[in-house]
């Protein structure tokens, strides 16, 4: 049931404020119920109970009804016509935001600058030459489930879901990662920097490298003794502030980004070179780890009196 304020709504209000009516919705919320039933749970007469349950009636929050499988027609019984009543006002104040999803390949960047230890691969096989930066210039590399570098970043470079008459309300971007050591090392940290159109967004302290166990998505043919799975981040950049799964980093605001002036977003995930923990990066696309997707970037947008 859906509320405003016409005389028709008014009626609703005025049914559902008192005390004994809404004792009744709460009993008949339960199943359908005879007038004697509530009367004696309600400790009312029933001349007093007949006129809540008709001003009840009238506004079409109850009806009755014949109970399923009775032998007396006579018996009526009373039960909930609605399960929900939502007072629609009529301004405004919280726009709803609607969401374009874009998912991206972990190996297609469109720029890089990396150091070894580094290599791709496929679900199938090696791109190239592991601890070779030639690699990551192959035409293969757009097939990359997973790539790993030292030192350095890897940028993507997507275009702006945005269209005119949409207003940016959030970013968000997640990818599943890890530190990245020689063979393994759970226990290598490193200092991870989301950059999102030139501007450092928020730096996350990866635990460690990780091969305790295999990652659920891992192709059997690669070593379990090398880098199987990482931990899913998810950074949103909000009005005022940055978080990352949930947490506030910094106060990096939305406008910093200046998303509505370009028709890309560029994503840059690296290792600053001040950074306290250098232990390297490792991203898993949606054939390596233990998350079936690859790098996810969420625009949550609301339209303006330009749409």
């Amino acid at each position: 049931m859906e509320l405003s304020f016409d005389e028709g709504s008014l009626e609703v209000y005025k049914a559902l404020a008192s005390a004994p009516r809404l004792e009744i919705l709460s009993h008949l919320s339960k199943g359908p119920q005879t007038a004697t039933d509530l009367a004696e749970k309600l400790f009312l007469s029933k001349a007093v109970l007949s006129r809540h349950l008709s001003q009840l009636e009238e506004v079409g929050l109850i009806k009755q009804t014949q109970a399923p499988n009775s032998t007396d027609a006579r018996k009526r019984y009373y039960r909930m016509n609605v399960d929900r009543a939502e007072i629609v006002f009529p301004q405004k104040i919280y726009v709803p935001f609607d969401r374009i999803r874009q998912e991206i390949g972990v190996g297609f960047y469109s720029d890089f600058s990396i150091e070894p230890t580094c290599g791709l691969l496929t679900e199938n096989e090696i791109i190239g030459q592991i601890d070779d930066p030639r690699s990551f210039v192959l035409s293969e590399r757009v097939n990359a489930s997973i790539v790993w570098f030292n030192n350095g970043y890897v940028e993507y470079r997507i275009p702006n879901p945005l269209n005119p008459g949409m207003k940016c309300e959030m970013l968000e971007v997640s990818a599943e990662l890890s530190s990245e050591f020689p063979g393994s090392n759970n226990t290598w940290k490193s200092d991870i920097t989301f950059t999102i159109n030139g501007v450092d967004v928020a730096t996350w302290t990866s635990p460690g490298n990780f091969s305790d166990v295999r990652g659920k998505l891992t192709p059997t043919w690669w070593d379990s003794s090398f880098s199987q799975y990482g931990l899913l981040k998810t950074v949103n950049v909000y009005e005022n502030s940055v978080g990352i799964d949930g947490e506030e980093v910094s106060n990096v605001k939305l406008a910093d980004l200046h998303i509505e002036d370009s028709p890309f977003i560029t994503l840059k995930i690296g290792i600053k070179p001040d950074a306290e923990y250098n232990g390297g990066i490792t991203i898993f696309g949606k054939h390596f780890g233990n998350y079936p997707r690859d790098i996810v970037i969420n625009t949550y947008y609301s339209l303006t009196d330009e749409a």
